[in-house]
């Protein structure tokens, strides 16, 4: 029976799980349970969905038995309800938002993207900060910002944080975010409909536009032209252009002039993060999901998955499912277990810029000093543009970093030595094999 106050009785149990588990954890999956109904028959608890249900039945079965009443059958007196079952309060008026979008265009961010889940590390952290003074000062710093990186890495995440904290600190301005692929289909759906005056006066009444994966406008000059219009109207109100690209804008099929454009403000890398920031990522992304992971662990996980966030992130989902599924701790034999699929062989061997000249100048027959120096002989030249060539194709730093190593060349000139190079690639069959030559000495 239950002898005291069952709200009472209920906020204590709450009390003594706080104290025990994570702040993320409690808030993810205790916080949204509410006591309904209590009597000497039992409990009755609101719960949001049939996976927080799970979760304390599974984590918390022992405590609920101190107090909730047992069936003549030994099971728990409680029983839960899912909030969307419940019967829908009468709506009250919402007062009308400050900055009204058109219909059909409501603007939906990622509710996990945002500054504060975002893992800083150093291969992320200039990027990181100019995509929060962006957010902090749209229209004013860093016109436009082009965040470009590999897949997975994250640049989705700050495009989302981004807007999510204009929405919340500058509520006046208009803001739309939208994926190329999305901006193509507007501009067809409005060509059909003979709409475009409307789509125009749009997006070019917009103080704030975030535009997703922009290497999808190659190849499509019509779109592009108009993409190009509305940036250039955009940018000429000082309002605020964010765009993320899989590669640096010079590396895009684009115009010049859509090139030129994209330049304009800063460009910055997402980089692959090292391995203490993976491990930190790891940590982050099971104390969400209220997966408690051992440091051994996550460590043995960002050893074998190092090349993409997103791949991090399907691993704790994954070895989150199975612990829970088949009743086991996580340990490092669990994980092996459950995620050998995703685990990713290790690098054979590091490979330097150093090796990389060494390799050039033995298959050329030219001296590392040339290749570093200023010779602009064709002899030296084109091999120390095919070094250029290599170390970008194999080495994951900055092009001004790369640069520095051939004697301090700017990173304007590594680029256009791998331009000319894989352009040459495409009908030269002796350099496919002398390049296939030089990485297989490199690689093995």
């Amino acid at each position: 029976m239950l002898t005291q106050n069952p709200h009472d009785i209920w906020t204590k149990f709450l009390e003594q799980i706080e104290e025990r588990c994570s702040a993320t954890e409690y808030a993810n999956w205790i916080a949204p349970i509410k006591l309904v109904e209590a009597s000497d028959e039992g409990l009755v608890l609101e719960v949001p969905n049939v996976f927080v249900q799970e979760y304390l039945l599974d984590n918390y079965k022992r405590d609920l038995l101190t107090i909730v009443p047992l069936k003549p059958n030994g099971e728990l007196a409680l029983s839960f309800v899912i909030a969307e079952q419940k019967r829908a309060p009468i709506p009250t008026p919402s007062p009308a938002p400050v900055a009204p979008v058109a219909p059909g265009r409501e603007v939906k961010f990622n509710p996990a993207y945002t500054f504060d889940h975002f893992i800083e590390g150093p291969a992320n952290q200039f990027v990181k900060s100019a995509a929060f003074g962006v957010a902090n000062r749209p229209g004013r710093s860093y016109n436009p910002l082009f965040i470009h990186g590999g897949v997975g890495l994250g640049k989705t995440h700050l495009l989302h944080a981004i807007g999510h904290y204009i929405q919340e600190h500058h509520k006046k301005l208009r803001i739309q975010c939208i994926t190329t692929e999305g901006f193509i289909n507007d501009l067809v759906d409005n060509l059909r409909n003979k709409s475009m005056d409307q789509m125009k006066k749009y997006y070019r009444s917009l103080d704030v536009l975030l535009v997703d994966d922009i290497q999808f406008l190659q190849n499509r000059l019509n779109f592009e032209e108009e993409f190009c219009n509305t940036f250039e109207s955009l940018i000429n109100q000082n309002k605020q252009i964010i765009i993320t690209s899989d590669k640096p804008p010079g590396q895009l099929k684009l115009s010049e002039r859509m090139i030129a454009r994209m330049e304009w403000g800063l460009v910055a890398n997402v980089g692959v993060p090292d391995l203490e920031t993976r491990v930190a990522i790891l940590q982050h992304k099971a104390e969400q999901k209220g997966l408690r992971i051992p440091h051994k662990v996550a460590f043995l996980i960002a050893e074998h998955i190092f090349n993409n966030v997103r791949q991090l992130e399907g691993a704790i989902n994954r070895l989150s499912a199975y612990c829970r599924m088949m009743g086991l701790d996580v340990t490092e034999e669990v994980a092996e277990k459950s995620l050998s699929e995703l685990f990713q062989p290790s690098p054979q061997k590091r490979i330097s810029v150093e090796s990389i000249l060494k390799s050039v100048s033995t298959l050329f027959e030219v001296r590392v000093s040339d290749l570093k120096g200023d010779s602009r002989t064709k002899e030296v030249a084109f091999p120390r543009q095919v070094a250029m060539y290599l170390a970008k194709e194999l080495i994951n730093e900055s092009l001004i970093k790369l640069a520095s190593y051939f004697g301090g060349k700017t990173h304007s000139t590594l680029l256009h030595a791998w331009k000319k190079v894989a352009a040459r690639l495409e009908k030269d069959e002796t350099l496919r094999q002398q390049i296939h030559m030089a990485r297989r000495n490199l690689e093995n």
